[in-house]
């Protein structure tokens, strides 16, 4: 008999089990030439394809075979593609009176169409995988490099050894055998696929192992990393308060599971899609690759043509009720995720964090502050298998915790322990950023303080670029700021005026000092007396003889609220329409404690 095999009988290395016993094999150039393409981006199908090229041509050496090449080579062969090498394929074998051998139906079907004989292997085979050797039932991963014994994560969740389980170091002939036999077996299994294929690195679903294999140039040396689930419990084994479950079952809509690699994330996530789908909810997943161990009622899907959005799309006309999205990764998974939520679809997101309040940090930046809350409103955070922290999010308007004034109010997300009811955080806008601040008892440094300063500072370098700057919060309304000696007449500006500019922008006193002179009294000192003299816009402070040129600090009862420098002819000049100046003119006229001290 003869055969022509095309790419997709190549790949999956079935030829050579069906040529054993005699006849002639013709290789279409094209398929050879697609094979080289794979083979020079570093593809799992290249090597197992060539590695197939390779036996037949030993068979041949054996005289057990006849094999020969035909039809013309590509004149480009980056532009070769699988739908050029399938017609070669069948125009060959047309030409020669040969059998066409493949594992793609569509490629079986249009051969029978052209009259041709086919030979279609389907994937029917359920093999068990080499790699499958070094797993037991406490095994969670193993980990095979080149040149290195074979180690695996034995144990479950939080709770787990790292070993080595092989005598010695694995060859580089050895690694690569383990993943040509993962490529080979994925070809011909119906319960596995080839979820990513790019240049040196391939991912794989084989039933219930998630394999990724990594090649040069994109790691160095061959590596596989194998996982498999090692438990599959209920939201029932993590006996979870009555709370979070009624939350569960009425509450939540916008929900997202975090933590640390192997924290459990992936194991409570079908927990709770199962629970949803117990409940008779259309429960559907996004995953890339699609890893999940879900009963068949929960419908898997992929990236559509790698693109999620195009996922998202499908997903609202299927319209499911809750939706598990594993895992939130870039910016655009996060627009899906927050796009099906606003449409309504009760989502699960996991994603990677190190600590609980990351998870939302990762939400800012992507998101208005104001429709957070109604896409996340609930956070899970889990470490050693076990739910660690439950965030509740809303929003609310009101001055944040740490400001004074009532004409700071703004809209603030408030984000509280779901069980104690306690609130932890709050996020807002400050200037032009939007930040989460913790809100604890007993904090020595108060956080509005902190990011005020960073926000004068911010500010000032746009004006000094390159300067050195250093900012000192000196009550809830002024600030003292050190600069480089010759960039404070450029921030004081003519007349006042930068400074003024400032001080309206950022509704508090600015102070500009030196950075040579830091280090010197910061008017902790003694009262001093003073002469005060007013014109209809300033207020003028003349001082003794031997203050002149200190520093001093101007106090309201018993705060500091300025600072400034006593001229060479011994006066501070300080403007009325100022808001150090209103305050000054507010304490002084109305009988205030009103001190400066040197």
């Amino acid at each position: 008999m003869t055969v022509v095999p095309d790419y997709s009988a190549l790949v999956a290395k079935t030829v050579t089990t069906h040529v054993k016993k005699g006849g002639e094999v013709i290789i279409p150039v094209s398929v050879m030439a697609l094979i080289e393409q794979d083979m020079k981006k570093n593809r799992a199908d290249g090597f197992v394809g060539m590695e197939e090229l390779r036996q037949l041509k030993q068979l041949e050496h054996e005289k057990k075979i006849g094999l020969r090449f035909a039809g013309m080579k590509p004149r480009i062969l980056e532009k070769l593609t699988k739908l050029d090498a399938d017609w070669d394929a069948r125009d060959i074998a047309l030409a020669e009176g040969a059998t066409l051998v493949t594992c793609d139906e569509v490629q079986a079907k249009l051969g029978e169409i052209m009259g041709l004989d086919v030979i279609f292997l389907k994937r029917d085979e359920h093999a068990k995988l080499e790699i499958a050797q070094f797993f037991d039932e406490t095994t969670m991963s193993i980990h095979v490099k080149e040149g290195l014994q074979v180690f695996c994560k034995k144990g479950t969740p939080g709770s787990w050894d790292f070993i080595a389980i092989t005598d010695k170091p694995l060859k580089k002939e050895k690694v690569d055998k383990l993943a040509r036999d993962i490529i080979e077996k994925s070809g011909r299994n119906p319960d596995a696929f080839i979820e990513i294929d790019k240049e040196g690195a391939t991912v794989v679903q084989y039933e219930n192992y998630r394999i990724v294999i990594a090649r040069p140039p994109f790691s160095r040396g061959i590596e596989i990393t194998a996982v498999r689930p090692v438990v599959k419990l209920s939201l029932e084994d993590y006996k979870l308060p009555q709370e979070l479950m009624e939350r569960f079952e009425s509450g939540a809509g916008g929900i997202v599971i975090a933590g640390a690699p192997g924290a459990g994330k992936t194991t409570f996530a079908q927990a709770l899609a199962e629970f949803y789908a117990a409940k008779k909810k259309i429960v559907k997943t996004i995953e890339h690759p699609r890893d999940l161990s879900v009963n068949p009622m929960i419908t898997q899907y992929g990236h559509l043509e790698d693109d999620p959005e195009a996922t998202g799309d499908v997903l609202l006309l299927v319209r499911p009720d809750f939706t598990v999205y594993d895992e939130l990764r870039n910016t655009k998974d996060f627009e899906v995720y927050s796009d099906m939520r606003l449409a309504g679809v009760g989502m699960i997101g996991v994603t990677h964090a190190s600590r609980s309040i990351d998870a939302i940090q990762r939400f800012l930046g992507r998101l208005d502050l104001g429709v957070i809350p109604q896409i996340v409103d609930t956070v899970l955070f889990l470490q050693g298998g076990e739910i660690k922290k439950v965030y509740e999010l809303s929003i609310t308007v009101k001055v944040p915790s740490g400001m004074m004034e009532a004409d700071l109010a703004r809209p603030v997300v408030e984000i509280k322990d779901f069980l104690t009811r306690k609130l932890e955080f709050e996020i807002y806008t400050f200037g032009e950023s939007t930040t989460i601040l913790p809100v604890t008892e007993g904090m020595t440094e108060n956080p509005v303080m902190k990011l005020a300063a960073e926000e004068i500072k911010r500010k000032i370098q746009h004006i000094v670029p390159g300067s050195n700057i250093d900012v000192e919060m000196v009550g809830d309304r002024s600030a003292r700021i050190w600069t480089d000696e010759d960039m404070v007449p450029r921030l004081i500006g003519k007349r006042g005026k930068t400074v003024d500019e400032l001080e309206k922008q950022l509704g508090i006193g600015l102070d500009i000092r030196s950075l040579a002179d830091k280090g010197q009294s910061k008017g902790q000192g003694k009262t001093i007396q003073f002469d005060l003299s007013e014109t209809k816009t300033t207020l003028n402070f003349f001082f003794e003889k031997k203050y002149h040129g200190q520093h001093v600090e101007f106090y309201v009862d018993g705060q500091s609220v300025f600072s400034a420098s006593i001229s060479k002819k011994g006066k501070i000049k300080l403007g009325k329409r100022t808001d150090i100046g209103k305050m000054i003119s507010h304490a002084i006229s109305h009988n205030e404690r009103f001190e400066i001290k040197a």
